[in-house]
């Protein structure tokens, strides 16, 4: 990565960056363990951030010692992603996390690209639900890729359609697995979250609520 090289695009996970949807995931997958026969806890359920609803579903099999077919699988995430989607229909923009919107806001006045990089295929969704998809510049989601995080695929096909250098985007995400793909991408991250998780990240803030434009420039203005 070139060394001072101008800020000229934000990328954004959307699950516990933007909105609050992760409860509404967990609610989804805990209720098919539950169907299954066994436990899926919140402790479960920070595996699966950041991580494709495929790749999610295995993981809990793997919690429940279950070894389906492949028609099974399929069954079986759809029948998680009907329940989802079915609670993520009821959202508006009360679910907008704290500072999420003055940011968007705040880096589109300022001139700054905006994009967003999420692995789930409800993005559109969401977005139109909480009346966040005027924001965005681009919209790379589970339905445009192929691979899932820590694969830096989501954010290279962003920064493309953006038309930016990766060099010239920043990350925001809360999982260990996003912030990965952001440094495989060739870009900078911040992480919204625990600094226990996301120390890799170039900073760690706990909400977008810290976030400004100043502060943005502040503390990638000597990397």
């Amino acid at each position: 990565m070139t060394l001072h090289t101008p800020i000229r695009a934000c990328l954004f996970d959307l699950d516990g960056v933007l909105v609050d949807t992760a409860k509404y995931h967990y609610l989804a997958w805990k209720r098919l363990a539950g169907e299954l026969g066994f436990e899926f806890t919140e402790q479960d359920n920070e595996r699966l951030k950041g991580v494709s609803r495929m790749a999610s579903l295995d993981i809990l099999l793997s919690i429940g010692g279950i070894s389906p077919d492949d028609d099974t699988r399929l069954a079986l995430a759809e029948k998680k992603n009907g329940w989802y989607v079915d609670y993520i229909t009821r959202m508006d923009e009360s679910e907008i996390l704290p500072g999420a919107l003055d940011f968007l806001k705040e880096l589109k006045a300022g001139g700054m690209l905006v994009a967003l990089g999420s692995a789930s295929k409800n993005a559109m969704t969401i977005l139109n639900n909480t009346k966040l998809a005027p924001y965005f510049d681009a919209i790379v989601d589970g339905t445009k890729t192929v691979s899932a995080k820590p694969d830096p695929e989501v954010f290279l096909l962003g920064a493309q359609e953006l038309g930016v250098d990766p060099a010239a985007c920043v990350v925001f995400e809360d999982a260990e697995a996003g912030i990965e793909a952001a440094i495989r991408a060739g870009m900078r991250s911040i992480g919204v979250g625990s600094p226990a998780t996301l120390g890799r990240a170039g900073a760690v803030v706990s909400s977008l609520r810290e976030m400004s434009l100043r502060r943005l420039e502040k503390i990638f203005s000597s990397r």
